[in-house]
């Protein structure tokens, strides 16, 4: 697979940012590059999949390597790619899924997710297509899962998680560690559930770096509810605390973030983010990352995102979000990347809908939340997203 192709377009905010900062952004065709006088913004460079793919999720290890899986095909029933990104250029690809067909890109919020474990170890979970196999009991839709073999280059056949929790429909989160746990979360309501109001946030957990995994037990409190169509994030944190994302569904129009927070992997506590009343589920997804001391969340709020600084230990402490400058265009699918610096990288989509794409916008921080430049580029495609990064050079990049 050859070079990516490449986008960018930087701007400053002159309200907030001096303008003695930033130089204009120059516009060459479809590409634009950030120039500044200020050693101390890095640039923010956007880089396309190449051949149509789109949702893509990217982590990066210990070591450095970007470990990306994106999506290409039917939106209804495609496969999962795998590639590790070196500059702008993507690996060959390693298709995740062993049952063609069996992901699903429709609503953007039931894609891929990805975390490396122990000894670097790829893990991916996704929700299965309509085709896809093996399935969750009763013949419902399985979370499925797969690890890639590091000696053999592929990925394990593809299995399901889901032992009792049926109901899946919005996506899931993955997350593990360096101590062989690997976790993935989804919400579903069961056999006997009548409705959001009483899905739960459930979670299945392996030790043993995913040749196994428990059956799932609830996690969210069964007052809160899930909203049936929206994503989910997961995040292990220095300390060894799991955290998880979700929206709930509290009396149908309360679709409020929650944050779910363990120490131990076993006993959560529940803060309440955000509120949102809404009486339609909004399809949004979150985003969590890691800083020195801390960890950063991200979701969407009545058409805007913003993101808050929360304690990396259990019980947490909030601090006030931060809101991207500018007005709100449509701002959904939220993505954060933290470097070395603890500069922050907040990516998000705008003006995407149903089967409707849109454009890739940032806002880049400095540590202590001030803005410091910003970017809009159009070219998301129909359920796309974008999936933000950083280097060892503390430079960023956006991947949609």
């Amino acid at each position: 697979m050859g070079p990516l192709g490449l986008s960018c377009i930087n701007e400053g905010d002159g309200m907030r940012i001096r303008r003695s900062t930033l130089v204009r952004a120059i516009l060459i065709g479809a590409a634009a590059l950030l120039t500044t006088v200020d050693a101390q913004v890095p640039p923010v460079t956007l880089v396309r999949l190449p051949g149509g793919g789109i949702q893509p999720q990217v982590v990066v290890d210990s070591k450095g390597a970007a470990h990306v899986v994106y999506f290409a095909g039917d939106p209804a029933g495609g496969d999962l790619y795998y590639a590790t990104l070196t500059g702008r250029t993507l690996s060959p690809p390693i298709r995740v899924n062993s049952e063609p067909g069996s992901a699903i890109a429709t609503g953007t919020v039931r894609g891929a997710q990805v975390a490396v474990g122990r000894g670097g170890r790829v893990n991916v979970a996704w929700n299965g297509s309509a085709r896809a196999t093996p399935k969750a009991p009763g013949n419902h839709t399985p979370m499925l899962y797969a690890r890639l073999e590091p000696q053999q280059g592929t990925f394990e056949p593809q299995r399901n998680i889901v032992q009792a929790a049926v109901g899946l429909d919005g996506g899931g989160a993955i997350a593990a560690d360096d101590r062989g746990r690997v976790f993935i979360a989804w919400h579903a309501g069961g056999p006997a559930s009548k409705g959001e109001g009483d899905r739960r946030v459930w979670l299945a957990a392996s030790a043993d770096d995913g040749q196994s995994f428990s059956k799932e037990v609830p996690v969210s409190d069964p007052v809160t509810g899930a909203c049936g169509c929206c994503g989910m994030d997961a995040l292990i944190g220095r300390t060894g605390s799991l955290f998880l994302l979700y929206r709930s569904a509290r009396d149908v129009v309360h679709r409020d973030t929650y944050l779910l927070s363990s120490a131990d992997g076993a006993r959560f506590t529940s803060t309440k983010l955000d509120e949102w009343e809404i009486g339609a589920c909004p399809m949004s997804t979150f985003s969590l990352a890691q800083t020195a001391d801390s960890i950063l969340g991200a979701w969407e709020t009545a058409g805007q995102v913003q993101f808050a600084r929360i304690a990396g230990t259990v019980p947490q402490q909030i601090v006030a979000p931060s809101i991207p400058l500018g007005a709100a265009k449509n701002r959904r699918h939220p993505s954060l990347a933290v470097n070395a610096r603890g500069q922050i990288l907040l990516a998000w989509s705008e003006g995407t809908a149903w089967q409707r794409g849109g454009a890739v916008a940032w806002q880049l921080y400095e540590q202590n939340g001030r803005p410091i430049a910003s970017g809009r580029s159009e070219g998301v495609p129909v359920w796309g997203l974008s999936a933000a990064f950083t280097k060892q050079d503390g430079t960023f990049l956006i991947v949609y």
